[in-house]
């Protein structure tokens, strides 16, 4: 997939990693419209069993300009992970520049009812070198 870079961090023993990919098929670059997939896989380190309860991403496009997303679990789930288990899942994201970077935090609920943040680490959305030049 792409050039495949992976972005990690751990964050109150919670691990967060991406891959982003860019997605050709879905994008239509005549019209400003770019399409970026990304894979996130998370781990739980810790010894408390934590539930994903909310998401929040801040998207920047190539001319700096910036979206943000919040919401609800990720793509429809609250995920449960015990220690030691892993959740992943695909999403994606537009953007009308050939360029930008996300970045943004999960809140996670811990046993005890407590709520703590989890950092998903910056990844850069490009291109992979376009072959489709303009001549």
């Amino acid at each position: 997939m792409g050039n495949d870079k992976k972005y990690k961090t751990i964050t109150n023993d919670i691990g967060v990693s991406v891959e982003p990919f860019y997605l050709d098929q879905e994008s239509e670059p005549d019209d400003g419209h770019y399409v970026w997939g990304y894979q996130i896989h998370i781990e739980n380190h810790g010894k408390d069993t934590v539930q994903l309860d909310r998401r929040h991403w801040i998207i920047t496009d190539g001319n700096g300009k910036i979206h943000e997303v919040e919401g609800e679990g990720v793509v429809g789930e609250q995920p449960v992970l015990k220690p030691g288990g892993e959740y992943e899942y695909m999403s994606g994201a537009p953007l009308s520049t050939p360029s930008g970077f996300m970045e943004g935090r999960y809140k996670m609920k811990a046993a005890d009812g407590s709520y703590f943040d989890v950092d998903i680490p910056a990844f850069s959305l490009d291109i992979p070198n376009d072959p489709r030049r303009l001549h």
